[in-house]
């Protein structure tokens, strides 16, 4: 109506504010601009809304604007956010942080924390942290996962799942980042004071390997708040309730860890997974 008045050439101002419409309001409608916004964002809405799946409600807006830009589709944090609410996709919300002591009463020694006097690693295979933690199953029984994470790109280069929490755990869990990896001499290996990281078997491997052992000190369980961090992570993200069946649980874990390492974009290092972060690296 104020456009077919305006073409008699009544004042646009006096037109705006009889029929209560902004005059901004009524130029935009003029240059399209809020039609041009409405197409790009009908555009983008399916586009949000598979990426949110596709990474199983684990991505809020600042993941998803990034994605979408990695596709040639620029769309901000803001309005992908605005657009995500929309459409009533609300992902997965991180847990509050709370770490745990590590029961340490063993008498096997421990290491010095090598931490205390270390900068923060610069290339891959400088730094390697680990933990060990519970995955429930139904029934009250337990598998155990542990893990080594490169402190540098954070990539889970080594893990192991069991049904035990003996030194067979971590060993294998170390023996197959070592067979990934091939670091080279010096590499930090920080931990917890957990006696399964200061079994002989266990210490001799880290000797052969050439590795400096490094334990967090005792009672400080935020020494080690990069696994604690991961594990809190994949326990979100994964909404992990007690599994039905070990069956189950063995499978949908390796699933996670690759699609932490290979798709995952983690905010620590640029907004790209860990794999990415290494080839950018080199």
């Amino acid at each position: 109506m104020v456009a077919q008045l305006d073409a008699d050439e009544y004042a646009v101002s006096s037109l705006c504010e009889a029929l209560g419409v902004s005059r901004s309001a009524y130029y935009a409608w003029r240059r399209n601009e809020y039609g041009v916004r409405r197409r790009e964002e009908s555009c983008l809405k399916p586009l949000i809304r598979s990426i949110f799946w596709e990474h199983g409600r684990r991505y809020g807006a600042r993941r998803i604007a990034v994605e979408l830009a990695s596709r040639g589709q620029p769309c901000s944090r803001r309005r992908a956010g605005r657009l995500m609410k929309e459409m009533k996709l609300t992902a997965i919300q991180p847990r509050t942080f709370k770490p745990r002591t590590t029961d340490s009463r063993h008498s096997l020694g421990y290491s010095p924390n090598l931490l205390t006097r270390m900068s923060q690693p610069t290339e891959v295979n400088q730094l390697w942290v680990g933990d060990i933690t519970y995955i429930p199953i139904v029934g009250g029984d337990f598998l155990y996962l542990a893990a080594l994470m490169d402190r540098y790109s954070r990539r889970i280069v080594g893990w192991s799942l069991q049904e035990n929490m003996q030194e067979s755990l971590v060993l294998q869990a170390l023996r197959s980042a070592i067979t990934l990896r091939q670091p080279a001499s010096g590499l930090v290996h920080h931990t917890d004071r957990g006696g399964q990281y200061a079994g002989s078997c266990y210490r001799q491997l880290l000797r052969r390997a050439r590795m400096k052992q490094s334990m967090s000190r005792a009672g400080d369980c935020y020494d080690n708040a990069f696994m604690e961090s991961c594990f809190g992570s994949l326990k979100t993200e994964l909404e992990m309730k007690p599994y039905v069946n070990r069956r189950i649980a063995q499978q949908e874990l390796p699933a996670y860890i690759r699609y932490y390492n290979t798709r995952r974009r983690h905010s620590a290092i640029g907004y790209v997974s860990p794999e990415a972060f290494e080839s950018l690296s080199r």
